[in-house]
């Protein structure tokens, strides 16, 4: 998966006329060098490879969060053990489901800024199932299918055009086929905590998303009042878009 998801990077990166190699230097003084990535439902942490290798090719340390998915609070405990092991301050990003999660941890005094993409960014009280039947189905929520013991993933058939449009095939299929199942009473558990009340955020808006419709994006950017970036990009947008997703990062971390 790793090899596949360096390859949309260069891509996506060739597409934006940008150089997929980075130099790395020293990281201007007073920027937050501590970046820890949580990813979202149906995929692991290697999702996060194409905006990981931007960053730490720039200096910055770079952590991507394991989750299991087999529950919210298993997710945020995953989190909060990455985030307690900084050694400073801190810019949690969350990708889609892993937006509810950083709502959670970013509670943590070490989070100094909260960057969501593609995400959900629930109030207290919510829960992504909650949110998600106040409107219609998309058509990567419309493709979710149970197993036996309630763990959820997408249609193999539907997740490469849904989730993964503007990647190679290849990359979609692979996703597809090695897709980790998240329990479904995750997507019940309310949130306990909402953090982006008390830090900064930043939101990265997946134009073509067919999973998080794009509204209700605006909804929960407009919402949190955070510093929104559009990209024309689909819900992988954090491997599609990997340059434009880095430098939003690079911008809480920058920021006074």
């Amino acid at each position: 998966m790793k090899s596949l998801l360096i390859s949309a990077l260069m891509f996506s990166t060739a597409m934006l006329g940008a150089a997929p190699a980075f130099a790395q230097t020293a990281l201007p003084k007073g920027t937050i060098k501590n970046i820890v990535l949580v990813h979202g439902a149906f995929v692991d942490a290697s999702s996060w490879d194409g905006v990981a290798a931007i960053l730490a090719a720039k200096g910055y340390t770079v952590t991507a969060v394991k989750n299991p998915l087999t529950s919210l609070a298993d997710d945020v405990a995953a989190t909060e053990a990455v985030l307690d092991a900084q050694d400073g301050p801190t810019v949690l990003v969350g990708h889609s489901w892993g937006g509810v999660v950083i709502g959670e941890a970013g509670d943590n005094a070490k989070v100094k800024a909260l960057v969501y993409v593609s995400a959900f960014a629930p109030d207290k009280g919510e829960s992504v199932s909650a949110l998600a039947a106040g409107g219609p189905a998309t058509p990567g929520t419309a493709a979710i299918r149970p197993d036996s013991k309630g763990y959820l993933t997408i249609d193999p058939a539907v997740f490469p055009s849904a989730v993964a449009g503007d990647l190679p095939k290849a990359v979609g299929e692979h996703l597809a086929a090695h897709q980790m199942p998240i329990n479904h009473t995750a997507f019940d558990a309310p949130a306990t905590v909402a953090a982006w009340h008390d830090k900064p955020s930043w939101y990265v808006l997946s134009t073509k998303d067919l999973v998080l419709d794009p509204h209700a994006q605006e909804f929960f950017a407009g919402r949190i009042k955070a510093k929104v970036t559009k990209v024309d990009g689909s819900h992988a947008s954090l491997a599609s878009h990997a340059a434009e997703v880095a430098a939003v990062i690079e911008a809480a971390a920058a920021a006074k």
